[in-house]
């Protein structure tokens, strides 16, 4: 059980509970992180929710890919977006379910993965990997009082399963990747990865390294994943707009060692960044022909900015 707020919040929670028609029309309680402005109904950017098995949904846009998986007692979310989307997210979960949010699994730190958090209900149990609750400790946005309830409250190390039988959800840490606290979310029956930022897309990965991630880590981190978790058919990546499969994150693995491998040899050679993403584009395998290499985070030397300062240090 979370904790109270403010008192005031108490008691304008008890006076919107009133008015509720059950727990089937989830709403958020005033003072629990209601948003205004853009996030207020349908938000720009989130879009409609997509079937991917049985009872499991990818709602895309707006941050993260945002999954919804419905069970027998309410609705468990992966992920919810940039702040002020939580009601845009409950429009889409209402369109396939009727049944409260029960749980919310943020697969890492970043606020375009658990910006909506406070939104619902201090009620929804919020589980993430131990290392993810220490980087959210240090959100400006969690250390506001009113905000609080977005925090988790359960955490795992290195392994953990929520609920049971058939709606059994396995969580999974494999080391540092994208951040020091990636969780690999697996919904056995269906058969369905959401790998999160770890896995965001066919590409190169953003590396935060002030969150604890590492380029070094990180081919071992997927292919720990890529070898541990069996009988999937389908990932939901954390930005793709297109579901992947198992064999897609091998070859991130193998993409992301080519990648580590370049910035040893480049940085050994005196190159900068960017004349390691040119080098490593000319000797890119056919197969990675279209992976994304787009400057971004980094500019034109991209993922190998953060290679170089990480191979950098003691």
């Amino acid at each position: 059980m979370k904790r109270v707020v403010v008192l005031a919040s108490i008691v304008m929670a008890s006076i919107v509970a009133a008015t509720w028609t059950g727990l089937s029309a989830q709403q958020p309680a005033a003072g629990q992180g209601r948003e205004g402005g853009a996030g207020r109904g349908a938000a720009p950017g989130v879009g409609a929710a997509q079937k991917v098995a049985n009872n499991l949904f990818m709602i895309p846009g707006a941050g993260g890919n945002t999954a919804a998986f419905v069970t027998a007692n309410g609705v468990v979310l992966v992920d919810t977006k940039l702040a002020n989307n939580g009601q845009a997210i409950l429009d889409q979960v209402r369109a396939v379910s009727d049944k409260p949010i029960t749980h919310i699994i943020n697969t890492h730190t970043h606020g375009d993965h658990n910006g909506s958090n406070q939104f619902f209900p201090a009620s929804v149990e919020i589980v993430t990997q131990e290392n993810t609750q220490a980087n959210m400790k240090k959100m400006e946005v969690f250390q506001q009082p009113a905000n609080s309830h977005g925090m988790p409250d359960r955490t795992f190390k290195d392994r953990v399963t929520l609920l049971s039988g058939a709606e059994s959800i396995d969580l999974y840490y494999f080391g540092a990747a994208h951040t020091n606290g990636d969780a690999f979310v697996v919904f056995r029956n269906a058969r369905v990865l959401h790998a999160g930022d770890a896995f965001a897309n066919k590409g190169q990965p953003n590396i935060d390294l002030p969150n604890g991630g590492s380029g070094i880590a990180y081919p071992d981190t997927l292919a720990k994943a890529s070898t541990t978790i069996k009988d999937i058919d389908t990932i939901i990546g954390g930005h793709s707009p297109m579901l992947m499969k198992p064999q897609d994150l091998a070859d991130q693995a193998e993409f992301t060692r080519l990648m580590l491998t370049q910035a040893r040899t480049s940085l050994k050679a005196g190159q900068t960044p960017e004349q390691a993403m040119m080098d490593f584009r000319s000797k890119l395998p056919a197969k990675f022909a279209d992976y994304n290499l787009a400057p971004g985070r980094g500019g034109p030397g991209g993922a190998f900015v953060a290679l170089f300062e990480e191979l950098r240090r003691p």
